[in-house]
């Protein structure tokens, strides 16, 4: 099962240090605004971290079916309604069910067993 592209959602207490400070572990800014505060940045490996600053409430994981590691759209993906009906299928709860019919943006969320949050956001 692919869920989409793994990033790590951070909350943070201030967008500008924690830019300054993950610019100097070698991560770029690929995305977001920074006021509105939030970024999404990217290493040379590609590796993902959203920063939020007053918008979560804690970190949490986040897939997003549909996008490579550019946010590009890809068109060999799994929509998020059929991830969550095969979730479901394996006992995960995912929260209230989206609706079946609808098409385009959607996401739900679930928790694993040690109560960390996963996101899964499908944005296309």
């Amino acid at each position: 099962m692919n869920l989409g592209l793994l990033s790590l959602s951070l909350k943070v207490a201030d967008i500008g240090i924690s830019k300054a400070f993950y610019e100097k572990l070698g991560f770029s800014q690929t995305g977001g605004h920074i006021d509105q505060k939030w970024l999404i940045m990217k290493d040379q490996d590609n590796q993902v971290i959203g920063l939020f600053e007053g918008m979560l409430k804690e970190n949490m994981l986040t897939f997003n079916p549909g996008w490579d590691a550019n946010g590009e759209n890809i068109d060999d993906y799994i929509d998020v309604r059929y991830l969550q009906k095969m979730l479901g299928n394996k006992d995960i709860d995912c929260g209230q069910l989206i609706g079946e019919n609808s098409k385009g943006p959607a996401n739900f969320m679930m928790t694993d067993p040690d109560g960390n949050l996963i996101l899964v956001d499908q944005h296309r």
